[in-house]
């Protein structure tokens, strides 16, 4: 049964991480009309209106710099520049050969974690459907809580949890990795690194840690969960450690594949000493 215990750890990472500033909005320079009165002395000196539209000249663009990410219109630093908090990840990354594997290791080890939970729990939560003697079919009303529960952690842990806290931080922090200046721990243990577990600031490191003691409670109380609610708690696990994966690959991918770092997300990485 510890491998349940392992899945609910994992299942509630999504806590682990701290909500992320959406990208700020940007006030584009508008098109701006002026009117001249103007003598025409055809016409016995009437006056006309001319119209001349001043448009936004280059230096003005230049003070709007854009990023465009995941369809959001948001505001960029310049190139090569970082997020001051101490180390922070680039917005443009540095994608030498060395910093891909190391950001693929961080990233996809946390997505391995996540798979072997998957597989280890998808059989409890497809019992109910099988047709091995002693299953007792679900009821109507127990079908309805195996969808909703589905559903739930489909949006509870799976978008709010993953996709919009936990999978850009792992994305963020993964990048932040550098086999010429990053300690060899850091390396090692980049799955952890990426999930914030050490090296994090003070009040990241406080969360990941009583999060993770906490799940140990957590735990206790659903092993001991009677047939099918057992069952159908894992399905709810099942789907949003899916789409955490999913999040995480997908992320890290739309990075590597546009040189951007997630935009908006604080990595929490620790300040540096002077």
């Amino acid at each position: 049964m510890h491998h349940h215990a392992a899945l609910v750890g994992v299942a509630l990472l999504n806590n682990l991480a701290s909500g992320f500033s959406s990208p700020t909005a940007i006030s584009l320079p508008t098109q701006r009309v002026t009117f001249q009165r103007v003598a025409d002395s055809s016409t016995n000196n009437n006056l006309f209106l001319q119209k001349r539209t001043m448009f936004p000249t280059a230096a003005a663009h230049q003070q709007f710099p854009l990023a465009v990410r995941g369809g959001a219109l948001g505001s960029s630093t310049t190139i090569g520049s970082s997020i001051n908090n101490g180390g922070s990840a680039e917005t443009d990354l540095n994608l030498s050969a060395g910093n891909v594997l190391a950001s693929f290791w961080g990233a996809s080890g946390v997505a391995y974690i996540l798979i072997k939970a998957i597989k280890r729990v998808l059989p409890i939560a497809l019992e109910p459907f099988s047709k091995a003697d002693g299953i007792v079919p679900l009821t109507n009303f127990q079908l309805s809580s195996y969808i909703l529960t589905c559903l739930f952690f489909a949006y509870a842990e799976g978008y709010k949890g993953f996709q919009l806290k936990f999978s850009p931080l792992v994305v963020a922090r993964s990048f932040t990795l550098k086999p010429k200046s990053s300690p060899i721990h850091h390396l090692l243990l980049a799955p952890l690194y990426s999930m914030g577990l050490f090296h994090a600031t003070k009040k990241r490191m406080i969360v990941s840690w009583c999060v993770t003691i906490g799940v140990a409670t957590i735990v206790a109380a659903v092993k001991r969960m009677p047939y099918p609610w057992r069952n159908i708690v894992d399905a709810g696990v099942v789907v949003g450690l899916s789409w955490g994966t999913i999040s995480i690959l997908g992320g890290y991918i739309i990075s590597l594949l546009t040189a951007i770092a997630p935009i908006g997300v604080d990595p929490a990485m620790p300040e540096r000493k002077e």
